[in-house]
């Protein structure tokens, strides 16, 4: 590849970047899009949004981005969770060692390797690619120990900074354990694998085994129960009738006037209907949320088990409970919002098979997946494209044709494939019977980031050439996977898109009351494989540091604007994907390194080489120090820090109500939601000033509720202007013209 055709890349995504953060900035401002780009801090307001016609609406600003870099940590902390923390440090840490590893490569290591040859250079418009990677050196140059020397400094301040950032985070995380005092989970420990007897149900034996085992600390039990599709109907039920007292409620006037309502269908008004707040009527009427259908249950050999202290839960969740391994298999609970209650009616001896299924299905989709990217890698050599498909000599004469095909096409259509990969993982990692929603988003985000490495990575290498000259295709992917995508994330299209149809298409006044979780099985495996392209071809092919580290910048400042204003969080893992986050960063490390001790062989240089050894054995050897001082963690809780706290609540009599709770918490016939669609009177509040001050809307809110008086509230992005009244007088004036030019006409 040129390096026309490079820039020809460049420029198209540069342009598709500026274009797509330009409507962005204007679409942000726009009152009918208030519930797309500022879900999370709308959410708060249960006030109308009052309209104006301000000109700052249409004009792009930057403000969103000084609003990005001005938020903290701890606001991040305290409206994201832990996991948005761990995600943004990720986005720092790469942003440090790539901003080192960008001064080393572009100014030591990028003039050697372009002088490596002793060769006339073309202009660099027309010059390939290759001249700039390690492959132009010649063998046995005594340069390469600038590489070796390189190679040291980039994976010893990375170990740094990663020991750093696992301390960073591992404080958090304890932090984030002592803050949260009443977690119902820290008592509850979910049994499963109970024995089924002829002699006594599953709620009998619970309570025998627990009473005859534990019973200085067993407190009572819960059994789960199977209720089958009756539920789900009844389930369904109650969430129609509470939308529909939420309809009423916020849109049916408190008098007895006409109201009138969209079909929904047609796009039309009807007005053949009144509805009249009629609360006597509702007073003599049992509640659905509240009655009592006795729906016919059947028992499962599961259940929660609730103690009288955090370490005592604790205890019993870590220990084997007999001699079987398989029956009484304990756990800690998940906390109850994050609870995935249809796999708990899984039967425990059918889990293993279920892994081993998705672990081949997973196996078979990356070797189909292996057809779309042989061909993609067939696109990026002109001559193969030429051979395979003889039809497009022509064609590729053209050396626009040529750099459009060879530069920016063959990352698109890989692009286009891979959006298929996440929904498709998260359906294995549903198969496998996850009991919670993190651990199922977990579990998907792992088989991502293994699919991506492995069909991105390897297979490219593989079936293309050499690191040093594939990294001209990884360059490419950095600028269509990593800027686009960031462009596209920041406009939320399939958010704009459905928020459109509704408004216009179906003409629903109603707001929708959901609001998205961020997808960490989409985008941290995204993150970490771009540090991968990184480490691997920061001294090899630095060209492509640039390009990677202006994406880090940009992802930096997109996902603290859609942690701060689009995405809730209804569940939290305390952290658990900064293991994830360094594992990857590890392996890229010591694949780097390995990488290049065969690159130096290859080039005949024995003492570059032969140096490169040790480095391994120092990584491999701080990963181990690392696994045993701080994974732990992550593992489990300490018990010095379960026993202070269950401490402190006996003496400050808070023990007494949390126990009392913890029945109705995981009470099976509470309504459970999408875990990755949050209600908003769910959402905590957080800061609602912007640097923008406030603004305006013309769009009713859905939360606003009966009786309380009405308060008009900006838009989150404008300045407020009292302009109600200029556009009340500018439409008389215009009413007044009008009856004079028919006065005049007539």
């Amino acid at each position: 590849m040129k390096v026309g055709a490079l820039l020809t890349s460049a420029g198209i995504n540069i342009g598709l970047c500026i274009l797509f953060l330009s409507f962005y900035s204007v679409l942000r401002k726009q009152p009918q899009n208030v519930k797309v780009y500022f879900g999370r801090r709308i959410a708060e307001q249960h006030k109308r949004l009052r309209g104006a016609f301000i000109l700052e609406r249409f004009v792009p600003s930057p403000s969103w981005i000084v609003r990005s870099l001005q938020c903290t940590e701890d606001e991040i902390l305290s409206t994201a969770g832990l996991d948005a923390v761990v995600f943004n440090r990720v986005l720092v840490f790469s942003i440090r060692i790539f901003s080192l590893a960008a001064i080393l490569c572009l100014f030591g290591v990028l003039p050697l390797n372009y002088f490596g040859q002793d060769m006339r250079h073309e202009r660099i418009p027309s010059a390939s690619l290759e001249t700039f990677t390690i492959g132009n050196m010649k063998e046995k140059s005594i340069w390469l120990w600038v590489h070796c020397v390189v190679l040291y400094i980039i994976s010893g301040v990375a170990c740094f900074l990663l020991y750093m950032e696992y301390k960073r985070i591992a404080r958090l995380r304890l932090l984030h354990l002592v803050r949260t005092t009443s977690k119902h989970s820290h008592f509850t420990v979910l049994v499963r694998g109970i024995p089924k007897s002829t002699h006594e149900s599953f709620n009998s034996a619970v309570e025998s085994f627990f009473t005859t085992y534990h019973a200085p600390s067993y407190l009572s039990h819960q059994v789960v129960y199977k209720v089958g599709k009756l539920q789900k109907i009844v389930t369904g039920a109650k969430k129609v009738y509470r939308k529909f007292k939420h309809f009423k409620g916020t849109t049916v006037d408190q008098t007895c006037r006409s109201v009138t309502y969209r079909c929904c269908l047609c796009g039309v008004s009807s007005n053949s209907f009144q509805l009249l707040p009629t609360e006597e009527q509702e007073r003599g009427k049992p509640c659905v949320k509240n009655s009592n259908l006795n729906l016919p249950a059947e028992e499962c050999a599961a259940a929660f088990v609730f103690f009288k202290t955090r370490y005592a839960a604790l205890i019993v969740s870590k220990i084997l409970q007999t001699s079987n391994p398989m029956k009484w298999v304990t756990s800690l609970a998940p906390e109850p919002k994050d609870m995935y209650w249809s796999n708990l009616w899984l039967p425990y001896k059918q889990l293993w098979i279920r892994r081993i299924a998705t672990l081949l299905g997973s196996i078979v989709f990356m070797f189909i997946f292996l057809v779309p990217v042989t061909f993609i890698q067939g696109l990026t050599q002109l001559e193969q494209l030429q051979q395979r498909l003889p039809f497009l000599k022509g064609l590729l004469k053209g050396k626009i044709m040529t750099q459009l095909v060879t530069g920016y096409l063959p990352s698109v259509i890989l692009q286009i494939f891979l959006y298929t990969v996440p929904p498709t993982m998260m359906m294995f990692a549903t198969l496998e019977g996850p009991i919670s929603h993190s651990e199922r988003k977990k579990s998907a985000c792992c088989k991502v980031l293994y699919f991506t490495i492995w069909n991105v990575f390897f297979v490219n290498v593989l079936s293309g050439s050499a690191i040093p000259f594939q990294a001209t295709f990884f360059t490419t992917y950095v600028l269509t996977s990593g800027w686009a995508s960031l462009s596209s994330q920041v406009m939320q299209l399939f958010g704009l898109i459905w928020n459109f149809v509704r408004k216009y298409i179906l003409r629903m006044k109603e707001d929708s009351d959901w609001v998205l979780s961020f997808p960490y099985h989409t985008e941290l495996p995204k993150v970490l494989l771009f540090g991968l392209l990184g480490f691997t071809c920061s001294v090899l092919a630095p060209l492509i540091l640039p390009f990677l580290l202006l994406y880090f910048f940009l992802a930096y400042i997109v996902y603290r604007n859609q942690f701060i204003n689009v995405y809730c969080t209804r569940y939290d893992t305390g952290g658990l994907y900064w293991p994830i986050a360094y594992n990857a960063t590890i392996f890229s490390l010591v694949l780097t390194q390995i990488i290049c001790l065969g690159v130096f062989g290859l080039k005949e240089s024995p003492v570059a080489a032969g140096f490169t050894v040790p480095l391994i054995i120092i990584t491999l050897l701080f990963n181990q120090y690392c696994r045993m001082r701080l994974l732990p963690l992550f593992r489990t809780f300490p018990a010095q820090v379960l026993i202070d706290m269950d401490r402190e609540d006996e003496q400050s009599g808070r023990m007494e109500q949390i126990h009392e709770g913890l029945h109705s918490a995981y009470c099976q016939s509470t309504d459970t939601e999408s875990a990755d669609d949050i209600s908003l009177e769910k959402v905590p509040a957080i800061s609602t000033t912007d640097e923008d001050g406030s603004g305006s809307s013309g769009e009713p809110s859905g939360k606003e509720s009966v009786g309380q008086p009405v308060t008009d509230l900006s838009h989150p992005t404008l300045k407020g202007l009292p302009v109600d009244r200029l556009r009340r007088a500018v439409r008389s004036l215009g009413f007044m013209i009008g009856l004079q030019k028919r006065g005049v006409s007539a």
